[in-house]
């Protein structure tokens, strides 16, 4: 169940460069929010109609407050970094269909890359058994490091070789020799790709969360569509709605 919002924000504040960590009490969408959702949030510029679309990077259901954790990359983001305690956003969610929690699967790695880091948070809190972050940035910047370290082994990967192995989340993988039944994965296309190919190599599990620009959010307009091993029942082509279908989908599912 989805739900339209008015969200007071408790704290604001500037996490890394361009990173924003965002608090707000959003009491009925706290109360269903899965790991992996999304919400979309207005603007209130009205000259910005559409919503933007942000991942959940926490959820704290007894207080009612979801954390959200963004990049600004446009005037839409940058106006929502210019708002602190007591501004009120509004937002529509959750949204998605979030990561898979009840396959059973004993060792599992979460690998965020960028601003797809965010969304392993509440994920490595959520799924059971051993779970291992990998997790990938530009440079030492390491937003969101402690959050992560609180619920699985950490492992970093960066660009500049500033911190942890010097490369890409796949190099930390075999670096450190990571092995698991299943990887869960959020981040920049290039990177799904190459652990969707990686995971297809060692005969595990993947699912991936798809990074799209939306419109709608909800699944109606088919501005953010990914392809599709079979034929979908809505548009009748080898689509899949990201935003209503996903944005995570097992591996398998889609052409990345």
């Amino acid at each position: 169940m989805k739900y339209r919002e008015t969200a007071v924000i408790t704290e604001q504040r500037e996490i890394a460069e361009q990173i924003y960590s965002l608090w707000l009490h959003a009491d009925d969408i706290a109360k269903e929010a899965r790991p992996g959702q999304f919400v979309s949030v207005y603007c209130r510029d009205e000259s910005r109609l559409l919503p933007r679309p942000i991942s959940i990077c926490e959820v704290d259901k007894e207080s009612g407050r979801l954390r959200l954790v963004y990049r600004t990359a446009g005037a839409g983001t940058r106006e929502f970094s210019g708002y602190g305690p007591g501004d009120a956003l509004e937002l529509v969610g959750p949204l998605g269909n979030g990561f898979p929690l009840d396959k059973g699967y004993k060792k599992v790695l979460l690998v965020g890359g960028g601003i797809g880091v965010p969304p392993m948070v509440e994920l490595a809190k959520w799924l059971p058994g051993e779970k291992m972050v990998v997790s990938g940035y530009r440079n030492g910047d390491l937003f969101l490091k402690e959050e992560l370290s609180r619920n699985a082994a950490l492992y970093i990967a960066t660009e500049d070789g500033s911190a942890g192995t010097k490369g890409n989340v796949l190099d930390a993988i075999r670096e450190n020799r990571l092995e698991a039944d299943a990887i869960f994965a959020c981040g920049p296309g290039p990177m799904l790709r190459a652990l969707k190919a990686y995971a297809e190599e060692q005969g595990i599990d993947c699912y991936l969360s798809l990074e799209e620009r939306m419109a709608c959010g909800i699944g109606a307009c088919l501005a953010c569509v990914c392809t599709s091993k079979d034929v979908d029942a809505h548009t009748n082509v080898k689509n899949k709605r990201i935003c209503k279908d996903g944005p995570v989908f097992a591996a398998g599912e889609i052409e990345i």
